[in-house]
């Protein structure tokens, strides 16, 4: 082949060779944007799941024509931090809304739990307050509830005594957690036992080993727990001042309630004289507030608390 033939551009078959096409310049004009601002596909996806149990929310409030909040705390206490996370998950909420709150919490502080049913309250005035209680609320939790107008209960509801609970050292030194009014029943029984016989050893032995100034702050810790407890119920629940007294009294009664943990069940507690409203387990409401529920206190894992609404979430 000679170098003529091989220089010639021409393919064998006598096609054209393929035209060279340039990248298109880009248009002097934007592409169109959505008018309003949304999410972005990336961020929605990150965060489905809070946004589907939004939606459960929502589909509830149009059920129950009421302002739902959820409070979800699994393995962390009721303190004072939760006001600022509970301020803010009332933010757009219309004063004078009824509100429901889905409360779970094994309790905390008294004190804390009296400022949150307080900031509750005074964001609905005087529309109905409910708490809705799907597995349990105990002590200072049971105390928010006490400031609802109806406490919402199922089967596997529960609430607990209110005795206040306390960390003291043992006898090795090591913190411990006790209930107040069962120190304060041990005290008193060793000292009714001593000035029946002031030779009793064992009565002189264990008061020994109780402070009289410890005696003295846990007096006052139970009793503040059961004032706010009778104020709580003489606000809304109760509003008769005796009964609430007589309640208040037999929720921190240690010689009724064997256990701090002990289940005080939707039976128990309308026997107590609590207003409970019951919702069976099938009934379609209830299905959407455990499936609420179920959800949130799988996004709580571990010490986080959920405050939940239907514009606000927050994981702390």
């Amino acid at each position: 082949m000679t170098a003529t033939e091989d220089s010639d551009p021409t393919p064998p078959d006598g096609d054209v060779p393929p035209t060279f096409v340039p990248t298109p310049v880009p248009a002097p004009q934007p592409t169109p944007a959505p008018r309003i601002p949304s999410k972005t596909p990336l961020y929605e996806a990150m965060h489905a799941a809070r946004y589907f149990r939004q939606s459960v929310i929502k589909q509830i409030e149009q059920i129950t024509a009421t302002t739902l909040i959820c409070y979800v705390a699994p393995s962390s206490e009721i303190d004072r931090h939760d006001v600022i996370a509970m301020v803010d998950l009332l933010h757009n909420v219309v004063p004078g809304s009824a509100i429901d709150l889905l409360l779970h919490s094994p309790g905390g502080s008294i004190d804390a739990a009296e400022k949150l049913i307080a900031l509750i309250r005074k964001r609905a005035g005087t529309a109905r307050v409910r708490v809705i209680v799907p597995d349990y609320a105990k002590s200072a939790a049971t105390l928010l509830a006490l400031g609802a107008d109806a406490i919402v209960m199922s089967d596997s509801s529960e609430l607990g005594v209110i005795d206040p609970q306390i960390s003291m050292p043992n006898v090795n030194g090591h913190p411990h957690t006790l209930s107040a009014q069962s120190y304060l029943d041990a005290f008193n029984l060793h000292a009714t036992n001593l000035k029946n016989d002031p030779d009793d050893p064992v009565a002189r032995l264990m008061l020994s080993k109780m402070d009289p100034a410890t005696v003295r702050k846990l007096e006052r810790i139970t009793t503040r727990s059961r004032s706010i407890a009778e104020a709580l119920l003489a606000t809304a629940m109760v509003k008769d001042e005796e009964e609430a007294t007589r309640i208040a009294k037999e929720l921190s009664d240690t010689k009724k309630w064997h256990s701090h943990g002990q289940m005080i069940s939707h039976e128990a507690a309308a026997k107590l004289g609590l207003i409970v409203t019951y919702l069976a387990p099938h009934d379609q409401l209830w299905q959407l507030y455990w499936r609420l529920f179920c959800l949130q206190l799988t996004a709580a894992d571990g010490p986080i608390k959920l405050f939940e609404g239907s514009y606000a979430s927050l994981a702390l």
